[in-house]
């Protein structure tokens, strides 16, 4: 049997090693996990009987082959949910399908809404030039932002970076208001200084005529032929978040033969004619080293080269210069929030109904707030009684907020919240929780203008295949990552020749997440 190392638990790393063992026979999996958990960034994480998402994950893609391995591993809900039953919410349901009631290895059909948070109102997320936005920003505002648009139409600017980019398609007013804070909170950069590639992957297709298209779209049904990832208005999730899904996806792994190893980071490679022949990990405070006939790595691209001595210097510079973002979630157990639900959608308590708000206000650090209620009744101990919401913050690892102890980041958070009048005061806390994140955000500026050369050096590497986020250091979603597990394994498994198919995904021009009605 071929002996393959998989770097990572993630997304891209569990599909590797779950689709080699449901393939072949041929092949002894071990997969080696940095942290003592499954699931990388999309991992759950439990406190108190309260679940927390890391980051967000809705489960909507395009391609058939990823929606098909989430629903074979956790079936559409054939029932209503907690939430549906109490608010008598109808929700598309799987005739076959298990009751979350009762059982627990269920995808929930939920309801997108997120909105953005801007000067203590709410304006729809992405921006709709409809009657609450301009009755939020005024006739005033509203009229610049549309001649903004209009002369962002006729002198268009050179997409040389990300500034430039959202200019391009929303007009320097918008781009100004909804954008430019924002991702200088999320990037630590202006975007005038990152690349125009992190839009063109996050947000090509979306903008101000994709809006509008989609709002007639919605008028015209028949004619609506697509829509675009951030317009989506329903997705899929598992009853207990997205690591329930990875949890399980390990426990098949297990059964299937393969060995999942926890606390194990990888520290170096041992390289001979072209190939990867040895992996050394750190297990138990022990140096292990095992021999490899493929690797599939999902580790960060600065780590892996690191790991790799002779590696050239030039290559090694590129890699060690490569930019990421950390991440930081302070989860808080409230019995109310400040905020008015003035949709017309139904919610337990009558909440509001968002997924996520976007704080895109520059006077706070909070990059978003998510509500995990709506998200999943079942991430709530009491979802009845309490609501339980994270807050994100974006950082870097070693700066000032990033050592910040636990309690620290509670004051922090709370006085973050009472000042933007989200609670009243720091006594309607009744619980808390801090989750850091390393290396969350592959970064697009720095030695990334280099990336190219790094690639071509790994390809080099006859049996090393670079899947994921951070195996490629590209902004992917997790459909992506999965995507480029399933053409890694074609082609260990000979169904295709072209290897270099794995580091084509999430490049095509067309928005990665639209998908044909």
């Amino acid at each position: 049997m071929k002996k393959v190392l998989v770097i990572g638990a993630g997304p891209a790393g569990i599909t590797a090693a779950f689709e080699l063992l449901k393939q072949s026979d041929k092949y002894d999996v071990t997969v080696l996990e940095e942290n003592d958990a499954i699931g990388g960034i999309s991992r759950t994480v439990q406190h108190n009987g309260n679940r927390m998402d890391i980051g967000g994950h809705r489960f909507f893609s395009k391609d058939d082959e990823v929606v098909k391995w989430w629903n074979d591993l956790m079936p559409l809900q054939g029932k209503p949910s907690f939430d549906d039953i109490l608010t008598g919410r109808e929700v598309e349901l799987n005739p076959t399908g298990p009751n979350p009631e009762t059982e627990d290895a269920v995808m929930l059909k939920r309801r997108r809404v997120s909105r953005i948070y801007y000067k203590h109102k709410f304006f729809d997320y992405p921006v709709k030039m409809n009657i609450n936005t301009i009755l939020n920003m005024g006739v005033f505002t509203t009229a610049q932002a549309g001649f903004s648009y209009l002369w962002s139409i006729a002198r268009k600017l050179p997409e040389t970076s990300l500034e430039n980019f959202y200019i391009n398609r929303f007009g320097r007013k918008l781009y100004s208001m909804f954008f430019e804070g924002y991702t200088e909170k999320l990037w630590g950069r202006h975007p005038r200084d990152i690349s125009a590639d992190w839009g063109a992957q996050r947000v090509k297709g979306l903008s101000i005529v994709a809006i509008i298209k989609d709002i007639f779209g919605k008028l015209i049904p028949h004619k609506r032929k697509h829509i675009e990832t951030s317009l989506i208005e329903e997705f899929s999730y598992p009853k207990f978040g997205p690591g329930q899904l990875w949890e399980t996806a390990a426990e098949k792994i297990e059964e299937a033969g393969g060995k999942i190893i926890k606390k194990a980071k990888v520290t170096n490679f041992e390289v001979k004619d072209g190939k990867i022949i040895a992996v050394t990990y750190t297990h138990n405070g022990k140096n292990i080293t095992e021999n490899a006939d493929i690797v599939i790595s999902s580790m960060p691209l600065k780590d892996l080269i690191a790991g790799i001595q002779d590696a050239p210097k030039d290559i090694a510079q590129i890699a060690a210069g490569l930019p990421y973002r950390d991440f930081v979630t302070v989860g808080l157990l409230l019995k109310k929030l400040n905020m008015e639900n003035k949709t017309k959608l139904k919610t337990l308590n009558n909440i509001v109904p968002d997924c996520w708000i976007y704080v895109q206000d520059t006077g706070v650090k909070l990059g978003r707030i998510q509500i995990f209620n709506n998200w999943s009744p079942y991430l709530v101990a009491k979802p009845e009684e309490n609501i339980w919401i994270g807050l994100e913050y974006f950082c870097k690892e070693g700066d000032k907020y990033w050592n910040m102890s636990d309690e620290e980041w509670q004051n922090f958070g709370i006085n973050e919240l009472v000042k933007m009048k989200v609670i009243s005061k720091a006594e309607d806390v009744a619980d808390s929780h801090v989750e850091r994140v390393k290396k969350a955000y592959p970064a697009y500026f720095d030695t990334y203008k280099d990336i190219d050369k790094l690639i071509d050096y790994l390809k080099g590497f006859a049996n090393l295949y670079c899947v994921g986020r951070n195996g490629q250091h590209r902004y992917n979603n997790m459909d992506h990552s999965m995507a480029t597990s399933f053409a890694a394994v074609n082609h260990i498994l000979g169904k295709t020749t072209d290897k270099d198919a794995i580091w084509e995904i999430n490049t095509e021009k067309e928005y990665h997440e639209s998908k044909e009605k």
